[in-house]
């Protein structure tokens, strides 16, 4: 997956307060096109780079292939400094990257693949005529673990449990003392929020996090503020709590963690904490001279990357 440069986030990370209620900041997705699959791209974005350590938010279909389509074909590429998460609401597909690792992912996993120093993977629908619909985020490392040893784990086993009329599933962090058992390297969670009916929860936060909220399916509120499919609601820091109402079946991803202390350099594939380290990782993939091995038994054609505007 990629996106284009991201600077440091200078927006004010505490939602203001009027009349009394505490306002929402929302962002509108942009299109873009991911292996022939057309995505709904939330971060970052020009209002909004990253949400605690969650730095890109792709928003997968849901999308059906006609007869004899391949469905979605990510040739080999690059990442660094970061994790990619794959959450798979509907269809199947294949991961493999220059660990070895080789991995069909199904609806109600999760994917990690922890970048560290550097990687390549690819990405490819299995079953076509499931169609597809998935949430694929990044995860900037800390700083300290930016150039660890890439590693890749799957998660075909995640906390479920009910939140009044919610169906939750836990993916990452804790939440009303669950714990997820994704890997993570700063403090995070991801809940998936699934409803059948009419209702309203309130949803209990912690203030030193700050918190989105994205409709993957149908329309919600947000304390009174309404959020259609594929917009992505910033609550900021120092709430602690939100109440969510619908008046239909839907589904929604809560994202948070604790606010990145310097935002990274996004640009490409690659996350970075200075142009510099992300100028040389695109040298070296250039170049190809083994920083990010490769993808064994592959036929799909590497990516190339744009040209760096700095």
């Amino acid at each position: 997956m990629s996106t284009t440069q991201a600077n440091a986030d200078s927006a004010d990370r505490e939602c203001p307060l009027i009349d009394g209620r505490r306002e929402i900041q929302k962002l509108t997705a942009r299109s873009s096109d991911v292996g022939g699959i057309p995505v709904a791209r939330m971060l970052p974005s020009r209002h909004r780079r990253t949400i605690g350590a969650w730095c890109f938010l792709d928003h997968a279909g849901p999308v059906r292939f006609a007869p004899g389509e391949q469905g979605l074909q990510v040739g080999p590429h690059p990442h660094t400094s970061l994790q990619t998460f794959t959450w798979m609401i509907t269809g199947e597909a294949l991961h493999k990257d220059s660990l070895g690792s080789e991995q069909v992912i199904r609806p109600g996993q999760v994917n990690l693949m922890t970048a560290g120093k550097g990687i390549t993977h690819t990405e490819q629908s299995l079953n076509p005529e499931l169609g597809l619909h998935a949430a694929q985020l990044w995860i900037a490392l800390p700083y300290a673990e930016r150039h660890c040893e890439p590693r890749f784990d799957h998660y075909p086993e995640l906390p479920r449990f009910a939140l009044g009329e919610l169906e939750a599933t836990l993916l990452m962090g804790e939440y009303n003392e669950r714990q997820a058992p994704t890997l993570a390297y700063s403090p995070l969670v991801g809940m998936d929020l699934q409803w059948q009916q009419a209702g309203s929860q309130i949803l209990e936060l912690r203030p030193d996090f700050e918190y989105g909220v994205v409709a993957l399916e149908g329309d919600l509120e947000l304390d009174g503020h309404a959020l259609a499919t594929d917009e992505l609601a910033y609550l900021g820091i120092n709430r602690e709590s939100v109440t969510l109402t619908v008046k239909d079946r839907g589904r929604a991803l809560l994202i948070g963690g604790t606010p990145l202390e310097k935002a990274p350099v996004i640009w490409w594939n690659f996350v970075g904490y200075s142009k510099d380290e992300v100028s040389e990782a695109q040298r070296q993939w250039e170049l190809d001279d083994g920083r990010f091995g490769a993808v064994h038994d592959n036929a799909l054609a590497r990516m190339n990357p744009p040209a760096i505007p700095w």
